[in-house]
Parts: structure tokens; C-alpha cells; sequence
């Protein structure tokens, strides 16, 4: 598994050893636990710059520092050999920095064509209905995986494929404000710099209304329990894995009102093991449950033997908006002007994290077929799901009559996709809900 810098060592510049700060203040520079915590300008500048009697503590191997009796002299031949030779290390670590960085832009260009070969694919499959789709052209997720663990490990492999394509650059493109004046919420700024962070929220919100449309597809209320059951055994699943995501996704499809309303339906399913999913990822205490479930799995994966036991997905959403508001709650230099290091160190150390998470190699064998209809078929809008929900269980109230008779009126579009969505939102129940891109 490639190695991922520790939060400190991604923050902490050439120079700034704690060892010689356990604590104080010093030149400027203030430690707290042997950790720099905030520094002015100026001493960080000082710091970095060497001098002759001077020189930063050295990052690359190899490299040799300059004594102050070797500068200016002419008898040391062989310190200056030595400081070619350290010269030389830097040039070959430059180069493998500038080779990292070509395989990584290649890669974020195959993700982006991806993309959009996806969102071509499901454009051309793509047909809107005035009533439910005929039989001849409808699929269910039972026909192509009846089996909860596979698609569990299907999604996976959607989930870690997506993942690999964000690199930590998109975070700090996806919280410019796009308004000065309304700095309440994250935006995307710049779509084709966070194209692959965007599109990933788009797969959750995809996952969402897929659930929902499978569940409310079937005429018969046998079948629309049975695809509820199945679904509830898929997100345990995910939940075992440790795929947060789809997790969240599937719970937030089941929870959304056209399928929660489907009381009949619900009467036929066994929902003991829904609720206790529904409790780890509920948002009570700031996803206390949740958050207790991820740190779990992400000591799992630092002692792991194996790449099955290394996947930790986290919710993304949830993971997005930690940073945005740390981001936006914690000022970049305190009330004396020193540099919040503490601030810097915390977000280094959420983006560092999910920089190892999503380099595990996903250890599940693909199965195109699934993976293709997980992409690509066919998902409702919320008015159509709302109107196979009145469909398959009449309307209980007033508001619902005549939510029904309008829709019925207005003849709404069945089927679209949520990948093509400009702005894809997810609701849950007790959660809200989740806008994080702008709306273009």
C-alpha cells in the first residue's frame, strides 16, 4: 500500500524540529507538546532560510548540511564534493516528484473521460415516460444480483473507483466562495477543477433515488417487501465492509417519503436489522453513532493483514462538510498575527486520512454487468416516484389527493438521472438536507 506523509510531517516545514521546542515560545515560533502551534511570518521566513551559520534541518535523504567553516574556504574539497552529492538527491527526489505528478494528472484525465462516457451511456438510455415504463424495457437489481454480498461488493468497487480520482487539491477548489457576501454554505467554484469530488456526490444522490425507484417499481406489495429486505441485507453488508457510503445512500433511499409512506409495504418486512443500521448512521450527537463506527474501522485498517480489511469509505457528504466548517470556523492566523498551525495541522491530518483510505486497492473481483447497471439504469424523479408510491398504495390524507391529482394532471417525466443532475440534493430522515454544490 503506498505510504501517505503523516499529518505533521505534511505541515511541519524543513527546519521546525519539536525536540529542540518541547513548549514556549521561540524566535517567534510558539510549541505546544512539542508541536508547532503558530508563528509569525516573519520567523517562518527566517526559518526557512539558511545562512552561514545556519542551514534547515534536511528533508531529503542524503543531503548534506554546510558547516560554517566550510563556507568561504578553499581546504574542504571534500565537504563540497559531498554537497554536490546532496544536491544530486534533491534533483532525483525532484524528479520523482514531477513522475508522480504526470501519472497523477494522467490518471485525472482517464477519471474525466470516464465521466463523461458514463454520462453519455445513460443520456442514450434515458427515455421519459407520461406513465410507468413498459414491461418489455424494465429491469429490477433482483434480475441482474440477487445476492446482497455481491452487490455489497459491487458498490465497493463503484465506491473505491470514484474515490481514487480525488485528489486533495479538489478540497481546496471546492470551498471558494463563489459570493463574498454568502459565506454560509461550501460551493464549486470552479466545475472543472472538482469535477471528480462533484461527480461523486452525484453517484451518492444517484444511489439514493436508484433505491427508491427499485423499491417502488413493483406492482405488487410482495415485491416491493422483498426489494426492501434485500436492500436492508446490502447495506449491512456495505456497513461490515466498511463502505459508509453506499450505507448512508441506501438508508437515505428507503427513508425518503414515497417509500417511507408505503405503510402496507413496511407491514411485510422484517425491520429489526433496519433499525439498527438506521441507529449507527443516525445524525443524533453529530452522527455520534456513526462517527464511533468509522473510527473503528479506520484502527481496522491501520493493523491490517489485507486489503478487504484496509477499506474504510467514509460518509462523504459528512466528511466534506467537517472540513468545510473547519475550514471556515477556525481563523488562519490568531489575534497576535502568528499562522494558526493547530487549524492547518487538524486539516492535514481529516485530508491525510482520506488520502490513505482511498489508495486501498478494492480486493473484490468486478462484475461488469452490475457495475453497468448500477451506472446506467433507469431512475425515477421524485414526482415520479411519488406517483408510483400513490399508484401502489392510494393516497392516506387530503394533501396527498391532491399532490396525487396534480401529478396525474401534469402528466410529470418518470425517469431521469441523478448524474445529471446541477444540483443533486439527498434527504433523510432527521438529517435534512445535503447541498453541497451550486446550483449552475
Amino acid at each position: 500500500m503506498p505510504q501517505t506523509l503523516s499529518a505533521t510531517s505534511m505541515v511541519t516545514p524543513c527546519g521546525f524540529s519539536p525536540h529542540l521546542h518541547p513548549s514556549g515560545e521561540q524566535g517567534g515560533l510558539i510549541f505546544q507538546d512539542g508541536n508547532l502551534s503558530s508563528a509569525s511570518l516573519d520567523a517562518l521566513i527566517q526559518h526557512l532560510i539558511p545562512t552561514t551559520d545556519y542551514y534547515p534541518e534536511e528533508v531529503v535523504e542524503g543531503a548534506k548540511p554546510i558547516e560554517q567553516n566550510e563556507v568561504g574556504t578553499q581546504s574542504s574539497p571534500r565537504a563540497l564534493i559531498g554537497r554536490i552529492t546532496g544536491l544530486g538527491a534533491y534533483w532525483k527526489r525532484m524528479n520523482q516528484l514531477l513522475q508522480a505528478l504526470n501519472q497523477k494528472l494522467a490518471t485525472l484525465s482517464h477519471g474525466q473521460e470516464g465521466l463523461v462516457k458514463i454520462n453519455a451511456t445513460v443520456s442514450d438510455k434515458l427515455v421519459s415516460f407520461k406513465t410507468k415504463p413498459p414491461p418489455s424495457i424494465q429491469r429490477e437489481i433482483l434480475s441482474v444480483c440477487s445476492d446482497p454480498y455481491t452487490l455489497a461488493q459491487q458498490l465497493t468497487h463503484v465506491e473505491l473507483e470514484r474515490l481514487s480520482h480525488i485528489g486533495p487539491e479538489e478540497f481546496v477548489q471546492a470551498f471558494v466562495h463563489k459570493d463574498s457576501l454568502d459565506s454560509t454554505k461550501p460551493c464549486f467554484s470552479e466545475q472543472n477543477k472538482t469535477n471528480n469530488l462533484e461527480a461523486y456526490v452525484k453517484w451518492f444522490n444517484r444511489l439514493c433515488y436508484l433505491v427508491a425507484t427499485e423499491i417502488c417499481m413493483p406492482a405488487k406489495k410482495k415485491q416491493r417487501a422483498q426489494v426492501i429486505e434485500f436492500f436492508i441485507d446490502v447495506a449491512r453488508e456495505c456497513f461490515n465492509i466498511g463502505n459508509f457510503n453506499s450505507l448512508m445512500a441506501i438508508i437515505s433511499g428507503m427513508n425518503m417519503s414515497p417509500v417511507s409512506r408505503l405503510k402496507k409495504t413496511w407491514s411485510k418486512v422484517k425491520t429489526a436489522k433496519f433499525f439498527i443500521l438506521e441507529h449507527q448512521m443516525d445524525p443524533t450527537g453529530n452522527f455520534y453513532n456513526y462517527r464511533t463506527a468509522l473510527r473503528g474501522a479506520a484502527h481496522r485498517s491501520l493493523t491490517a493483514h489485507s486489503n478487504r480489511e484496509k477499506i474504510v469509505i467514509p460518509f462523504f457528504s459528512l466528511l466534506i462538510k467537517d472540513i468545510y466548517f473547519l475550514n471556515e470556523g477556525c481563523a488562519n492566523r490568531l489575534p497576535n498575527g502568528h499562522v494558526n498551525f493547530e487549524k492547518f495541522l487538524e486539516l492535514a491530518k481529516q485530508v491525510g486520512e482520506f488520502i490513505t483510505w482511498k489508495q486501498v486497492e478494492c480486493p473484490f473481483e468486478q462484475d461488469p454487468n452490475i457495475t453497468h447497471y448500477l451506472h446506467t439504469a433507469p431512475i425515477f424523479t421524485e414526482d415520479g416516484l411519488y406517483l408510483a408510491s400513490y399508484e401502489s398504495e392510494s393516497p392516506e390524507n387530503q394533501v396527498e389527493k391532491e399532490r396525487w391529482k396534480s401529478l396525474r394532471d401534469h402528466q410529470p417525466t418518470w425517469v431521469t438521472s441523478a448524474l445529471q443532475s446541477n444540483k443533486p440534493t439527498t434527504k433523510t430522515k432527521g438529517l435534512g438536507s445535503l447541498d453541497i454544490t451550486n446550483s449552475t
